[in-house]
C-alpha cells in the first residue's frame, strides 16, 4: 500500500465506504461506474468507463487488497472503494516459461488449476484465485504441456466460485441486502 495512502488513513479514520462504482471485467480491466451506469443495472451488465490513465490504474493495483468478509478493495486515501467483479479477484497473464503475473503486474505462484463449465482456466496461486486471461490461454497450455501438473485438476461451476475460495463478487449488491 503507498505510503500517501497509510497516511490519510491515519489522518481520516472514519470516512465510510462505497460499493459500486469500481469494476473488474474478466480481462483485468477496471471500469468507473457513476450513478447513472449503476442505475443502468449491476457490473458487468452496466460496465462504465474503461480506465485507461495508467498512473491511476497503477495506483489502484498497488492499493488493491481484500477484507476479512472477502470483498476485494481499492483504498483510495481513506476511503475503502469495493470493486465488483466479473469473474474472480484476479487476472493472470501468463509468460511462455510460466511466470504468472497478475492484472496488478504482482509475481504470483501456481498450486493448483480448475476449468469451469464454460472451459475458462483458473489457477489457485499464492494471492488466491485467478483467472487465466483469455490472450494467454495458449501460452498456459503450452506451459502444461511441458509441466503436466498444471493441467486442470477439478473441474469447478462457476456460481460456486466465491463460497468455495471465499470472494464476494458484489460487495454492491451483498450491501444492498444488509
Amino acid at each position: 500500500m503507498d505510503e500517501v495512502v497509510k497516511q490519510a488513513m491515519a489522518k481520516w479514520p472514519n470516512v465510510p465506504a462505497c460499493t459500486g462504482w469500481l469494476g473488474l471485467d474478466a480481462r483485468g480491466q477496471w471500469f468507473m461506474r457513476d450513478e447513472a451506469t449503476q442505475a443502468a443495472g449491476p457490473f458487468p451488465a452496466a460496465k462504465g468507463v474503461l480506465l485507461e490513465h495508467a498512473g491511476l490504474i497503477a495506483f489502484i493495483g498497488r492499493n488493491y487488497g481484500c477484507d476479512a468478509q472477502g470483498r476485494w478493495f481499492f483504498q483510495n486515501g481513506p476511503q475503502r472503494v469495493f470493486v465488483e467483479l466479473e469473474a474472480v479477484p484476479w487476472v493472470l497473464r501468463v509468460a511462455p516459461d510460466g511466470q504468472l503475473t497478475t492484472h496488478t503486474g504482482r509475481s504470483v505462484a501456481f498450486v493448483e488449476s480448475l476449468e469451469d463449465e464454460a472451459g475458462r482456466l483458473y489457477v489457485v496461486t499464492d494471492a488466491g484465485l485467478g483467472l487465466v486471461h483469455s490472450q494467454d490461454v495458449l501460452a498456459y497450455s503450452e506451459h502444461a504441456e511441458r509441466a503436466p501438473g498444471w493441467l486442470p485438476q477439478h473441474q469447478v461451476a462457476f456460481a460456486q466460485l466465491p463460497e468455495r475460495y471465499g470472494f464476494v463478487r458484489s460487495p454492491h449488491a451483498q450491501s444492498s441486502k444488509e
